[in-house]
């Protein structure tokens, strides 16, 4: 009995701090977003018209984040029961975004118009006991053209 209460008790927390650093990720995800909308990202091969002028150079933008022990665990309930795991649908969400914003704070050091043909690669970092995930890593990168 004390250890099933032991185990909801640090479920709870996990619920609760994951939920809070979330949430602070996404809000700093949105407010970057909007600082960074002037610079469009596109998954065009060909550059835009008007863009011979410019010169490019490759960025990128990498992250890693981790999955918390709540979402660990709603996860292995999903699995035995079938469905969709949301709980690893906002991680992956989070990890895309923060990874196009760090290529974009990227171009926006070379003071780049646009960055056209991005490329997203997502691999799982840490397998645990059955192979589970641990971390995911997401890599943006693309061709950011700028002024001479």
């Amino acid at each position: 009995m004390y250890d099933l209460i032991i185990f909801i008790v640090l479920l709870a927390m996990g619920y609760g701090f994951g939920r809070y650093a979330e949430n602070r990720h996404y809000k700093s995800i949105l407010t970057r977003e909007k600082e960074l909308n002037s610079i469009p990202a596109v998954a065009t091969k060909i550059p835009p018209l008007g863009s011979q002028n410019l010169n490019s150079h490759l960025v990128a933008g990498n992250v890693v984040i981790s999955i918390d022990y709540f979402k660990r665990f709603i996860a292995g309930l999903r699995n035995i029961f079938g469905g969709r795991v949301t709980s690893y649908e906002t991680l992956l969400d989070r990890a895309r975004r923060e990874a196009i914003l760090r290529m974009k704070e990227e171009a926006k050091e070379l003071n780049a118009e646009l960055v056209f043909n991005i490329k997203l690669e997502t691999s799982s970092i840490f397998k645990g006991k059955r192979n589970s995930v641990g971390s995911v890593e997401v890599l943006a990168y693309g061709t950011a053209l700028y002024p001479s």
